[in-house]
């Protein structure tokens, strides 16, 4: 018997006071009952029942038989279950930071700390899933071992099967950014709801969760996304907006019938009006729409292409894509009716941006200039559509197709018509279209090229990946060159009032101010000031009494031009453009959600004076302003408005 007390306070004190123990022996007795034989003394039973108390477990009763062996059973384990229930709160706390981050933060900040944010913060969070269902969880050690490749797998098989738009967008990653922070949260809710159920329906689950979770993404596109970049999803087979115009426009395509072409100069020439700056002078507006509101001329549905527009007399000029080809295409200003169309068979198409052209057609001597998508630079009779010749300028140029296409708009100097060919400058002859000259490279870039005059010489200066050039419209030779290296130049320059550049470092990074002379020396380049308190990525701004107005992210803003100081920052207009009347100190802002709106162009603060719903869907296109004619559009439809003038002004006539 004293063998026997000695064993038995041995085992109180390892049940007791050893925790390593004591878990191991409840973990074995949670499976039954623990058996033991003690050699050469007397058969005894030793029962013992667990009860939890203050984080110790005590001995309630023991028990002697005169039986073939000693047994231990934890009573009060074996009632409750096979195992534990999981420990949920890490994980859900996980998901909720993740979702945050990946959802929440990109509507409270703006710019690329959001991008950032939330890419990293859906990375991060499904990292951080994996980490507290692999050692944290207590699930048992099958469901660990097997959900987390499994989830690895999925994504992976699915990747081979998804629709291209969602297989190439945001440049390759958007799967994998969408997809984690998707499956963490089916995953944590199938865990908090999947906890209670018998092994097998518990683990099927599982793997139907993680299935659908990864996999559902086949079954989707996109159609784009916004410059926040936010995606428009659909289902993979539903048809596209494309789509829907081809199939309700499906008779014999329009020919060259011709329209009424006026000889005089156009009044809106090509890209952003008659300077390239997005100013419009001599006209003035009411500013209170809710007592006279902007009045609908005409809507029509468009194909897709970012496009702006050139108008002259009675007709108007855009870019558009219509299936596999590519259109120039004539519009009558009053009916908005077409009156021709020419058509490429070539088509441009990335995930990000969608199908069509990005350039906006130029009008000189009767004659429109374009340059599509694909490279290819066509001289149209502006009357008919008439071909009147074509090249193709990345051949000409030896350059590749870039990954957004080209994007340049047309500048006509002099008797040629110049394109930025992926920040390399090609300078065509009107009449013919044969090559005048080649630019040294800029090494990328979607900027069009801008005619200035620094020092009463004229020049041709373009944004590209290593910073500003500028060239001799006669020859195409350097003149002087500012590097600042890095991004992806969209945005046009501009020139302040004593003849400074204003430019911007590309997506959403920082803006400059440089001043440029000639001496007889040669160029001399100076920097003034640099600031990221107005970082437009592919809006443009407008300068207007001292100051910059345009896109800071999503926000517009105002900048002090002499010290590079921001004066204010209010409205979120999205990625939208704008045109300034400066008669009146006023923009006229579309924002990328389509809605029209007047804000004052003024220092002191921000002010909306007027809000109004133009048109539908993601709106990135520049807005022409002919007189109170106002055109905008989007890749799905484009529409006029007549816009209530002030002070009597009488309304463009459109006969």
């Amino acid at each position: 018997m004293v063998l026997g007390e000695q064993i038995w306070k041995s085992a109180r004190r390892m049940i007791l006071f050893a925790p390593d123990i004591r878990l191991m022996t409840l973990a074995v007795a949670s499976q039954g009952r623990l058996k033991f034989k003690l050699p050469e003394i007397n058969k005894i039973t030793l029962t013992y029942r667990a009860a939890k108390k203050q984080g110790e477990f005590i001995m309630l009763e023991t028990k002697q038989q005169q039986s073939g062996e000693t047994e231990i059973s934890n009573k009060s384990a074996a009632a409750s279950g096979q195992r534990k229930p999981l420990r949920l709160w890490p994980g859900s706390t996980i998901v909720v930071l993740q979702w945050l981050a990946w959802l929440v933060w990109p509507m409270i900040a703006d710019g690329a700390i959001a991008g950032y944010g939330a890419v990293f913060g859906g990375f991060i969070g499904g990292l951080g899933v994996i980490i507290w269902w692999a050692f944290f969880s207590r699930a048992p050690i099958i469901e660990r071992v097997t959900a987390i490749p499994l989830m690895i797998l999925t994504v992976i098989c699915t990747s081979f099967i998804l629709h291209k738009s969602i297989a190439t967008g945001f440049m390759g990653m958007m799967y994998p950014i969408y997809v984690i922070p998707f499956v963490s949260l089916a995953f944590v809710i199938w865990a908090v709801f999947a906890d209670r159920l018998a092994p097998i329906p518990r683990r099927a689950s599982m793997v139907a969760v993680i299935l659908l979770a990864a996999g559902m993404w086949a079954f989707l596109r996109t159609d784009g996304i916004t410059g926040q970049g936010r995606t428009f999803f659909a289902w993979r087979w539903s048809a596209t907006a494309e789509e829907k115009l081809l199939a309700a426009n499906s008779q014999k395509p329009l020919s060259a019938v011709g329209g009424i072409f006026a000889d005089s100069e156009a009044e809106w020439p090509g890209f952003r009006g008659p300077g390239r700056d997005g100013i419009v002078s001599g006209v003035k507006l009411i500013t209170d729409w809710s007592a006279s509101p902007p009045k609908e001329l005409w809507r029509r549905k468009v194909g897709p292409g970012w496009s702006s527009f050139a108008v002259h007399g009675n007709l108007f000029y855009t870019q558009e894509q219509r299936g596999e080809e590519e259109l120039v295409a004539c519009y009558n200003l009053a009916t908005g009716e077409p009156v021709w169309q020419h058509r490429d068979a070539v088509r441009f198409w990335e995930a990000n941006s969608g199908a069509g052209p990005r350039g906006t057609p130029a009008l000189s001597g009767g004659r429109v200039y374009t340059f599509g998508g694909t490279g290819i630079v066509n001289g149209l009779d502006a009357a008919n559509g008439n071909l009147i010749w074509s090249r193709n300028a990345g051949e000409d140029a030896d350059v590749k197709m870039p990954g957004w296409g080209f994007s340049s708009s047309p500048l006509v100097v002099d008797d040629m018509v110049v394109i930025a060919v992926r920040g390399k400058l090609a300078a065509y002859d009107l009449a013919t279209g044969e090559p005048r000259w080649f630019s040294p490279s800029g090494r990328g870039g979607y900027s069009s090229p801008q005619h200035i005059v620094i020092d009463n010489v004229p020049q041709i200066l373009l944004m590209t990946y290593i910073g500003a050039i500028s060239v001799d419209p006669a020859n195409g030779t350097q003149l002087w060159e500012h590097l600042w290296e890095g991004g992806t130049r969209i945005v046009q320059p501009a020139l302040t009032a004593d003849g400074d550049i204003l430019m911007s470092g590309g997506e959403g990074t920082d803006f400059r101010r440089i001043a440029v002379s000639k001496s007889a020396d040669g160029w001399t380049v100076t920097e003034k000031w640099q600031t990221n308190r107005l970082k437009p990525y592919f809006n443009d701004f407008v300068v207007h009494n001292g100051h910059a107005y345009g896109f800071d992210g999503s926000i517009l803003a105002c900048l002090n031009l002499e010290n590079g100081k921001r004066k204010w920052k209010g409205g979120r207009y999205g990625h939208g453009q704008m045109v300034l009347l400066p008669e009146q100190d006023l923009l006229v802002v579309i924002s990328e959600k389509g809605e029209l709106a007047l804000v004052s162009a003024t220092p002191e603060k921000h002010q909306e004076f007027a809000r109004f719903p133009a048109i539908k869907g993601k709106t990135w296109n520049h807005p022409a302003l002919v007189g109170d004619v106002l055109l905008i559009r989007n890749a799905r439809e484009m529409a006029a408005f007549r816009l209530p003038l002030a002070d009597g002004a009488q309304p463009l006539s459109l006969q």
